[in-house]
């Protein structure tokens, strides 16, 4: 039958979604199957196999949201502690994954990631 088709798409960007982060290994799957670039929102896709991920570090997050509840505890109210955006951003490019995919990525895009997986 052959790699699925992902109705001629010449790549796809995955959102940040608690569905789609349970099913990560079935979405890089199929993307890598069908030979499709994918970018991803969290740095565990490439380190599961996906291509491209950039997004919020999550360990970070959770630290930081972390300062929220002590802040609560300690007799902060909720409305009163100011909004909190990330800070810090993973960058991650796969090579190996790039060249199962046949794509080759510029030395200058590669020089920018925070990390690369060869």
């Amino acid at each position: 039958m052959g790699p699925p088709r992902l109705l001629g798409a010449d790549g796809f960007v995955v959102m940040p979604d608690a569905m789609f982060w349970n099913h990560r290994a079935t979405i890089i799957g199929l993307a890598n199957a069908a030979r499709v670039p994918a970018l991803y929102p969290e740095r565990e896709y490439a380190d599961d196999g996906g291509l491209i991920a950039y997004g919020p570090n999550i360990p970070d997050s959770f630290r930081r949201a972390a300062g929220y509840v002590v802040r609560i505890l300690m007799g902060a109210k909720p409305g009163d502690l100011p909004i909190d955006e990330a800070s810090k951003f993973d960058f991650v490019v796969n090579l190996r994954t790039a060249h199962a995919l046949g794509l080759a990525i510029s030395a200058d895009f590669v020089a920018r990631a925070d990390e690369v997986i060869e």
